[in-house]
């Protein structure tokens, strides 16, 4: 019998170059050459991207399955300053757990070759070296798993797949107490409590902030109940006291909150079910079966856990009484919004601190300072948008914060904030409308805490707790300001088709049983840019009218498709969202295209 292999497009894929060099790969630079024969994920990623984040753990249990037919390739693109440093990719490689090859491409050279326009993109190479599908954002692993199913059997019998192991060589372990930490608390003894992040544990230390009193959970990835030696979480982040004692924590990628009793070390889970939300899922109900996204800080305000839900852009509260949950504030859209909570856009909230008439909170992707009030309305102290950031001191309307990821509010109604990839941490005070720097020097602070007359600095990436005086007089910086540093599309004036390009996965076809299956949101910075196509609707494709008197700006694209599988005997057939977010910079010019595809899923042959 001979396999017919089925009609794909195919084009040659470009060598992958990086300035930065390979990591996990023992010191040996890699060459598609390197990989011919082999099923190859190349996967565009920057560690600041919470989509990024689902898309590594999406990826593991495909790596696993595939060991022996496919490798996984990581090319770092970053998109802040300070993602651009080799030792801070270096760092979120282990940070997050990477157990594939990482090229760092700090001048985005492999990201322009395969034309990629959005963190996470996932280009999917044939064992003869060919791109046959490009997919941008999350959920598209099991389409991608049923390409490489297939990609197996045709160069299994082509004579062109090679088994064996991969180019992977996992670095060595460091010994150090703390790996990664990412947030922590005083307890009412005076220890400290400190979320390990990386090593997926709670660490209790002495009031030194060094010596460990006890670890709680087994220290390996899972989601499991128990004692402390039992209990497992999944890359824990954010933790907050309640009243009666206890401790709540935002267990990050098992998408859930647990709950620690101090005395005992029995942990329990009160909210989350281990699946990550997606459009459509409820967005309020009994705390065990709401599905949540990546919960990354929680803080207790008005009575309820506030949880800064970094995976939907959102702010979700828990109730401690009637143990529901329920969407506070945000639309689940990407950006810098204000006014009244339904309303309010965010962008990855990932620090929360709580006063009696404040809920503050470090938005980081938007590099911002924010807070919600008692009557639901929502405020910005620091920042612009998504694409200004910096170190800037002085007047808040001007002042910049980079990727900010914890907030602590101090006695004097002012607020410090973790500026985590400005190495910093910085002084918000809003009796003056000022901001200061406190201290510099640190690396990847993520948090900080109150102790006395102190205040306790998480420095993330030194893997230690530091602790600082609380200066009278601030640090001076010199100002630095930076924009995201893509280079924008050429785009002409008036006319512009947008085509969102999206092919089913085989076997698969769009779900139509309740409505359409697609939807598509375009808005622009500045908001004049676009004269018409602006909004919502369910088509993948439209007519824009971009307004020559606008030089450039920002065109911001949400894009969504369900695909269910397309076997009439399944009475109950899986379903699966494809979705992402695109900001594309462009710039006017008479000589520029009149159209711009964006791949959700397959190939552009327009």
């Amino acid at each position: 019998m001979t396999h017919t292999a089925p009609r794909r497009a195919r084009v040659r894929a470009p060598e992958l170059i990086g300035k930065g060099g390979w990591l996990n790969t023992g010191g040996k630079e890699l060459t598609l050459v390197d990989l011919r024969g082999k099923c190859v994920v190349v996967d565009f990623w920057t560690f600041c991207c919470i989509n990024c984040l689902h898309v590594l753990d999406e990826l593991r249990e495909l790596e696993e399955k595939h060991r022996d037919t496919l490798v996984v390739i990581g090319v770092h693109s970053p998109k802040f300053v300070h993602e651009a440093e080799h030792q801070a990719v270096v760092d979120a490689v282990e940070r997050y757990g990477v157990a594939h090859p990482v090229l760092d491409d700090p001048e985005l050279a492999t990201w322009k070759q395969y034309a990629v326009r959005a963190w996470p993109t996932l280009a999917v190479i044939d064992p003869e070296g060919y791109v046959v599908a490009q997919h941008a954002g999350e959920g598209h692993v099991h389409a991608i798993e049923r390409l490489v199913t297939e990609l197996e059997a045709e160069h299994e019998a082509k004579g062109t797949l090679r088994r064996g192991d991969g180019p992977y060589v996992p670095p060595e372990p460091e010994p150090t107490s703390l790996r990664f930490p990412g947030k922590a608390l005083l307890l009412p003894s005076g220890n400290l409590l400190v979320s390990d992040t990386t090593r997926h544990q709670l660490v209790e230390l002495e009031e030194d902030g060094e010596t460990v009193v006890r670890r709680i959970g087994s220290g390996t990835r899972g989601f499991a109940d128990g004692g402390p030696r039992e209990a497992s979480f999944n890359e824990p982040q954010g933790l907050a006291l309640l009243d009666d004692g206890s401790v709540v924590v935002a267990d990050t990628v098992n998408h859930a909150l647990r709950r620690l009793d101090p005395a005992s070390g029995e942990v329990t889970t009160l909210a989350g079910t281990g699946r990550q939300w997606w459009q459509g899922s409820a967005t309020s109900g009994p705390a065990r079966e709401v599905d949540l996204s990546s919960p990354w800080d929680v803080a207790l305000f008005g009575g309820k856990v506030w949880i800064a839900m970094a995976g939907v852009h959102q702010l979700w509260t828990y109730d401690l009484v009637t143990r529901t949950v329920a969407v506070a504030a945000g639309t689940t859209n990407e950006g810098l919004v204000d006014g009244p909570a339904a309303e309010a856009w965010f962008a990855q909230p990932s620090g929360l601190a709580a006063t009696a008439d404040r809920l503050w909170l470090a938005d980081s992707e938007t590099s911002a300072l924010r807070w919600v009030d008692g009557d639901g309305q929502v405020h910005t102290a620091v920042g612009t948008g998504l694409f200004d950031f910096g170190h800037r001191d002085g007047a808040a309307d001007q002042a910049l914060l980079q990727h900010p990821l914890g907030v602590t509010a101090l006695p004097d109604g002012s607020v410090a904030v973790a500026d985590t990839y400005n190495h910093a941490l910085r002084r918000y005070d809003p009796a003056t409308g000022e901001v200061t720097t406190l201290a510099t020097d640190l690396r990847e602070p993520s948090d900080a805490v109150l102790v006395g007359e102190d205040i306790v600095v998480v420095e993330s990436a030194r893997h230690r707790l530091t602790r600082l005086r609380l200066p009278e007089e601030a640090v001076r910086v010199e100002s630095v300001a930076h924009r995201t540093r893509r280079a924008a599309t050429e785009v002409a004036p008036g006319r512009l088709s947008l085509d969102v390009i999206f092919q089913a996965p085989a076997g698969q076809k769009l779900d139509t049983r309740y409505g359409p299956s697609t939807r598509l949101l375009v808005s622009s910075t500045p908001p004049e840019l676009l004269l018409k196509g602006e909004g919502a609707d369910t088509e993948l494709a439209r007519e824009l009218e971009l307004n020559p008197a606008v030089p450039e700006g920002v065109l911001h694209v949400s894009a969504m498709a369900a695909s269910c599988d397309d076997d009439p005997a399944t009475e109950y057939p899986a379903c699966h969202v494809h979705q992402q977010d695109w900001g594309v910079p462009v710039r006017l010019t008479e000589t520029g295209t009149d159209r711009l595809p964006l791949v959700l899923a397959g190939m552009d042959e327009g």
